[in-house]
């Protein structure tokens, strides 16, 4: 069974800085892609950052130069550094991974319908 958890959110001011980790278990992707992705009330998931196995990276343009996502030692952790961080980042946090496909190409790896593995989520919260 695979499992995601995350970890390292939390309150920030305006102009701070969270790394966030995502450990995941129980899957043996040869090939895949790991995402981050933010979600607030009433609104729709939002793909953030994605790493695949082949070392490709997106990210959505409303993080490009602030937030970095990034590879543990080990294959199972993905980080996801955020610098800078405004009251607009507000969220809870997933991670998701799954098997990578044709269809995840470019900025289509940032679309969460891609991905059947989720994590519980971290809350991040910035104030101005």
């Amino acid at each position: 069974q695979v499992r995601l958890v995350e970890s390292g959110g939390g309150s920030v001011q305006s102009g701070g800085s969270l790394r966030l980790s995502c450990v995941g278990s129980g899957y043996t992707y040869g090939s895949y892609c790991m995402g981050w992705f933010r979600q607030v009330p009433g609104k729709e998931r939002e793909g953030v950052a994605s790493l695949d196995s082949d070392n490709r990276m997106q990210y959505a343009d409303s993080v490009k130069g602030r937030f970095t996502i990034s590879q543990g030692n080990a294959k199972n952790i993905v980080y996801l550094q955020m610098n800078n961080l405004k009251p607009e980042d507000t969220a809870m946090y997933y991670c998701a991974a799954d098997t990578l496909t044709p269809s995840m190409t470019a900025i289509q790896a940032l679309r969460a319908h891609l991905y059947n593995h989720w994590g519980q989520g971290t809350q991040v919260t910035v104030s101005s």
